[in-house]
């Protein structure tokens, strides 16, 4: 079995207090994107995972895949019956706000229960995928979604930016979320998300914004660049997504940057 797990965008980051289990909670738009991974799951005799493409941090353990598969494993015994092979080929950089590996996490559980008919949910799925991280259960079923808690609470929100380009660009700079979270001060927004989404997209600019970004883009000018780039570029809004580096502009027609962003990793496509 084949699957092609994609990356998302974070529409607004709004970091609005520290929770008692050190998490913080937080508000955002979830947004799928088709900057896809490959993932394929073959029945076998004995467990085995091997990967391709770009090079993957730490041994398979820490693989959210092969959590998936153990997860499932300790509580369905008919997984004991029969094993699997990954395959992973890595496209979506890592640690990029992009959510690659989270990705990749929650796809190997929807193929696991399709493969062994454990024939869960979607709830139930999106509970196990809780469990590996926590922006893993967007991608169980793969919407937009206002996220809240700790990213991994949703309510259905009706955004739809079928036909707009996106240009995401990676600048490989590796922000680690302490240092993401350590140059952020929690607290409400001035205004809410899902009503400043009400707006033409191309007055989203100065409303909706990416908490994160008053600190990283003073600490690192490469990804200020690309954001003031994108605008020069006539961009209708621009942003970083996550904890970064990666940030987007999202384009009323197809605009092709790649040679402009030559040094750094770029992804362009149509949004779905």
């Amino acid at each position: 079995m084949l699957t092609f797990p994609n990356a998302k965008i974070n529409i607004g980051l709004n970091i609005t207090e520290k929770r008692p289990d050190s998490f913080h909670n937080i508000e955002s738009v979830f947004y799928p994107v088709n900057w896809c991974d490959a993932l394929e799951i073959i029945p076998s005799t004995q467990f085995g995972f091997q990967s391709s493409g770009l090079a993957i941090p730490g041994d398979q353990t820490s693989n959210l895949c092969v959590k998936a598969y153990h997860l499932l494993r300790n509580e369905y015994p008919v997984l004991n019956t029969g094993s699997v092979l990954f395959h992973l080929h890595k496209v979506i950089p890592m640690g990029a706000g992009l959510g690659g590996g989270s990705a990749d996490g929650a796809f190997a559980l929807k193929m696991l229960n399709e493969i062994f008919e454990l024939n869960l949910s979607t709830v139930a799925l999106q509970n196990f995928a809780r469990r590996l991280g926590s922006d893993c259960a967007f991608f169980i079923e793969n919407r937009p979604v206002f996220c809240f808690n700790k990213g991994d609470e949703f309510e259905e929100y009706p955004l739809s930016l079928k036909g707009k380009f996106i240009v995401l660009v990676n600048p490989a700079i590796h922000i680690s979320t302490a240092e993401a979270y350590g140059g952020v001060t929690p607290k409400k927004p001035e205004v809410s998300i899902k009503e400043a989404l009400k707006l033409p997209l191309n007055k989203w600019e100065g409303l909706i914004k990416n908490d994160f970004e008053e600190n990283l883009l003073w600490k690192y000018p490469a990804i200020a660049e690309i954001k003031k780039t994108l605008y020069e570029q006539k961009a209708l809004y621009a942003s970083m997504t996550g904890s970064g580096s990666t940030v987007y502009g999202i384009f009323e027609q197809e605009t092709d940057l790649k040679s402009m962003f030559a040094d750094f990793m770029v992804w362009q496509g149509y949004l779905t």
